[in-house]
């Protein structure tokens, strides 16, 4: 039975069936593993005219790590419970498209594993090359299943979930004039991290200067924040990122278009929760994943409101996207936060 190993997928469903008819909902793949069928959902809220800003949030790409999950959880039921009463919601969604998939990789998690069933590491399965020296395994692997970050056999199609996740992207983001996308991990360092493109190259991102507003304009409505916003470049390289992927592959769509395609990753910093309590180390569940009661719930709560924030900010973007003198201005400032002046090619 799935409520035995994943009661994240028994929680959505719950969710699910006290659902308005406000949300729209389908199966986009199921995924066959020990005998169970498992589900990739896709969630929609607001309006669909393509003429509207949109936002995705992603969880769940790799199994082990259901904190991004259950953070998804958290604030689309919050969402759902709000349109019983708040007006203002329901205003915001006639003019915004909301999508959610939260969990991307059920079997993995299923498996408790960072890959999915084929034993691939989702994040490093797109058919994209690093452009600069990547760490060794780290940087993502062809050598075998058998080693963390297989990206899977050259030449071959992307994993379904891969598919999954770029069709949702390219049919509910990527037409639009702007769309932002969060995907939701955990893992690194002692902080909580923003990390934006990317991955593959240490080139500047060319919606720097977006980015950057969008960095200034949460610092102005919430300056106590404890977020680290960084491209991933500065972390380290890898090939195979999917959300590189995807937003090169926007970028060629749109060809002279202005569109704006921002896709983001919370990369929430686990290590400080093994710190806090070192047993986890024995744990690879505790590795990923806060583990005392109080600690999930602080968690939990932290993160809502940076998620908020990016649905508001994509709902009014016309309003802050830097635009001439302004687009220059943030430019030269993200230059010199995040890359020492030095200007990439």
């Amino acid at each position: 039975m799935p409520a035995q190993h994943l009661p994240e997928l028994i929680e959505l469903n719950r969710l699910l069936d006290e659902a308005t008819d406000a949300i729209s909902v389908r199966v986009a793949h199921s995924v066959e593993v020990d005998g169970a069928s498992l589900p990739i959902h896709v969630l929609t809220l607001g309006n669909p005219d393509p003429a509207l800003p949109a936002i995705g949030y992603f969880a769940g790409v790799h199994g082990l790590e259901r904190i991004g999950t259950r953070v998804l959880l958290v604030f689309l039921r919050g969402l759902l419970n709000r349109l019983k009463w708040d007006p203002l919601l329901h205003r915001q969604l006639e003019s915004l498209r909301m999508v959610f998939v939260p969990l991307v990789n059920p079997g993995g998690m299923w498996l408790n594993r960072r890959c999915n069933p084929n034993g691939v590491d989702l994040m490093r399965n797109a058919p994209l090359d690093a452009l600069e020296r990547v760490p060794f395994l780290l940087g993502g692997q062809r050598f075998s299943a058998r080693l963390p970050w297989y990206r899977g056999l050259a030449g071959m199609p992307m994993q379904a979930e891969s598919q999954v996740l770029g069709s949702v992207v390219a049919e509910e983001l990527v037409p639009r004039r702007f769309s932002l996308a969060l995907d939701c991990h955990s893992g690194f360092g002692l902080r909580d991290r923003i990390w934006f493109p990317y991955a593959h190259t240490a080139k500047t991102f060319p919606h720097l200067p977006e980015v950057h507003a969008l960095k200034d304009l949460f610092e102005q409505t919430y300056p106590t924040h404890n977020y680290v916003v960084e491209p991933q470049s500065r972390q380290y390289l890898a090939h195979g990122d999917l959300w590189d992927h995807f937003y090169l592959e926007a970028r060629a769509e749109a060809g002279g278009a202005e569109r704006v395609f921002l896709p983001l990753t919370l990369e929430m910093g686990s290590w400080l929760w093994v710190k806090k309590n070192p047993r986890q180390l024995f744990s690879l569940q505790g590795l990923f994943n806060p583990r005392p009661g109080h600690r999930l719930h602080r968690i939990l709560r932290r993160h809502l409101l940076w998620l908020d924030f990016l649905a508001r900010a994509a709902c009014g973007w016309q309003h802050w996207l830097p635009r001439g003198d302004e687009r220059m201005r943030h430019k030269k400032m993200a230059m010199s936060e995040w890359y020492g002046w030095h200007r990439h090619p």
